[in-house]
């Protein structure tokens, strides 16, 4: 080839190369920008429900209950079709045509009330890369009984969208028994109960020991022989003088076999109770003699697996300080009911009834275990302990209204007031405290320690409870693991404050789904649904840093949902000398500094409403919470303890 010719040939090729680069060059942007990804269903939404006049909302969930899964879940979806509206801290679904980056998706999800107010981003995001879908809840629990808007903004990537959705009723369930109470309505009275405190047995407490006999069997005649006399176990009193009070009282009962309640529409005033039950309550009274008027009151509640036992410890600084304490069981808790006191005192030994409530859920002649009795069975096992809390709540309701002139000497003059009642409770005592606190304003002051919400995320995050998650999704069908030291499960469950997660484990949206479900179904019996509606000067609340069987962010949650950290003391296990292994149980350990300095804020506040810092200038209590976010995190002493 002569050079003119490759010339030729070359600028021909150059030319068309040129051509080529350039319609690339137009072309490039056009690529390298995708059609933006359109979101094409949101979850809530009202399309979900039906018009219902007999809700408050005017709604009722209307869930698809075709392919539900499992008996389990399938149930858990009829029970939320009787609701109505969505959950107080709903999980929400967007689902996108094509992939979005989560973090760039998450800044444009906001919910609103449509009625006006300001916008509420999301948290604890979720994106599932095979669905397309991201899922996410609101930063801030949301108002019960309330039109909200969700909304995606427009970007330069995504698409807009927005819908309705209506969150249900949640408070209205526990209101309405709460104002049977209070009014003495006609359908306390047709199940014959009336008010006041029978005693059965007065002792001073010097001189006195008290133990408790267990029933644990609840068929003995299934036995092949007699059975020996149930042991005698002592009972820790603390309380050196003053006086020991055993009794019983009648209050409606609203739970059926199955520990539920009734739903009925929510603008019903609620079912009417379906029995009397006899309770049991114990009583420490101060040394000396009693007011005029009687005694001041303080309600002690029990933690989880405790009984009225722990009246003698919880009565420790309140005696001295001049406050009565009364408790009661909750429901599910106290051994079997032929469960005694044994108590020695003067030379003499005195058997009195203690009413325990628990009862034999499983097999017949089995022994009764520490809280059986207080969560949901068969077919309504999805509402778990709802409404066994609920009805201890009404229990306390019903207590408090039993105290005026009270007479326990019979010298014709009250022991114990009526008058401005206070509450405190501990642990399991703080959760249903909330619930009480926020449905019945006859309680004057509450100090809540250690309490957290809602229940099935104390359960999700605590060591302590885990297991009862994994009986709950295996019953479900959704266990996705084979190793025991994840329980079986793995649900890849972002914490409030974390960077999103993508879900990569198989099962693990399915266990994310059925556990929002569950927490929307409970929400009407969880402490965090009542907390906004205290208000704050009557409420004093202890957290304890670390703690690992009411996790910290549980505690997080409940305090935040009320805006209550002005009221909030944060007990640093983490400074305390010692440190204890786990710190839940600090208040009732009376031979760790902590518990006496718990005891006295909280016998401060229940007298005069005073709020003290209870180590001074020291730097184990913070008083306020000198910063919320420090809750965020599981903060166990042992990361390997997190879920």
């Amino acid at each position: 080839m002569s050079y003119r010719s490759w010339r030729r040939t070359t600028a021909s090729v150059v030319g068309t190369l040129a051509v080529t680069f350039a319609v690339t060059a137009t072309a490039t942007p056009a690529l390298a920008t995708p059609p933006r990804a359109n979101p094409v269903s949101v979850f809530p939404s009202d399309t979900l429900t039906v018009a219902d006049k007999g809700q408050l909302t005017g709604r009722r969930v209307n869930l698809p209950a075709g392919n539900c899964g499992a008996e389990v879940t399938c149930g858990l979806v009829q029970r939320l079709n009787q609701l109505d509206g969505f959950d107080l801290d709903p999980r929400l679904a967007i689902r996108f045509n094509s992939a979005v980056d989560p973090v760039a998706a998450a800044r444009l999800v906001t919910v609103r009330p449509a009625s006006g107010g300001a916008s509420i981003g999301v948290d604890r995001v979720v994106w599932d890369p095979a669905g397309k879908t991201l899922y996410a809840h609101p930063a801030k629990q949301l108002a019960p009984g309330t039109r909200y808007t969700i909304r995606v903004a427009e970007s330069a990537t995504t698409k807009g969208r927005q819908d309705t959705f209506t969150t249900m009723s949640a408070t209205d369930g526990l209101l309405d028994l709460t104002r049977q109470i209070q009014s003495g309505s006609k359908a306390l009275k047709a199940v014959g109960v009336t008010p006041g405190l029978r005693v059965e047995g007065v002792f001073p407490a010097a001189g006195t020991t008290v133990g408790f006999s267990a029933d644990l069997d609840s068929a003995p005649g299934l036995q092949p022989a007699p059975e020996p006399a149930p042991a005698v176990t002592p009972v820790v009193q603390p309380v050196a003088n003053g006086t020991l009070v055993f009794g019983s009282y009648l209050a409606p009962n609203w739970l059926g076999p199955d520990v539920t309640i009734r739903q009925t529409p929510t603008r019903d005033l609620g079912p009417a109770p379906v029995s009397a039950a006899r309770l049991p309550f114990v009583a420490v009274l101060p040394a000396g003699t009693a007011p005029a008027g009687g005694w001041p009151v303080a309600v002690s509640g029990h933690g989880f697996t405790r009984s009225t036992a722990d009246v003698f410890l919880a009565a420790a600084t309140n005696a001295p300080s001049g406050i009565a304490t009364i408790g009661t069981n909750v429901v599910g808790h106290g051994a079997g009911p032929a469960s005694e006191w044994v108590i020695d005192s003067g030379g003499k030994q005195t058997r009195l009834p203690s009413y325990g409530r628990g009862v034999d859920q499983d097999d017949p002649g089995t022994a009764i275990g520490s809280t059986e009795g207080s969560s949901a069975t068969g077919g309504a096992a999805a509402l778990s302990s709802r409404d066994a809390l609920r009805q201890t709540s009404l229990d306390i309701s019903t207590l408090i209204r039993t105290l005026g002139g009270t007479d326990v000497d019979k010298d014709r003059a009250a022991d114990l007031s009526g008058a401005n009642v206070t509450y405190f409770g501990q642990s399991f005592g703080g959760i249903y405290g909330t619930m009480l606190t926020g449905a019945d304003k006859a309680v004057t002051r509450s100090a809540l320690n250690v309490p957290g919400g809602p229940v099935t995320e104390i359960a999700r995050t605590s060591p302590s409870f885990r297991l009862l998650t994994t009986q709950a999704l295996q019953a479900a069908g959704l266990l996705n693991s084979t190793d025991p030291t994840r329980n079986f499960f793995q649900e890849q469950m972002p914490l409030r404050g974390e960077r999103p997660v993508t879900a990569t484990v198989p099962g693990a949206l399915a266990i994310q789904d059925y556990l929002a479900k569950s927490t929307w179904l409970t929400r009407p019996g969880s402490p965090e649904t009542f907390s906004p509606v205290i208000e704050p000067k009557r409420v004093l609340v202890q957290v304890a840093f670390g703690d690992e069987t009411v996790p910290n962010p549980t505690s997080y949650t409940l305090v935040d949902a009320g805006n209550l950290w002005s009221r909030t003391s944060l007990f640093r296990n983490d400074k305390a000398m010692p440190e204890l292994p786990n710190p839940h149980g600090f208040l009732l350990n009376l031979l760790h500094p902590a518990g006496r300095q718990g005891q006295a804020q909280i016998a401060a506040f229940l007298k005069g409403g005073q709020v003290i810092d209870p180590d001074g200038a020291e730097a184990v209590w913070e008083v306020p919470v000198a910063d919320p976010t420090v809750l965020l995190g599981l903060n166990f002493a042992q990361p390997a303890l997190r879920p």
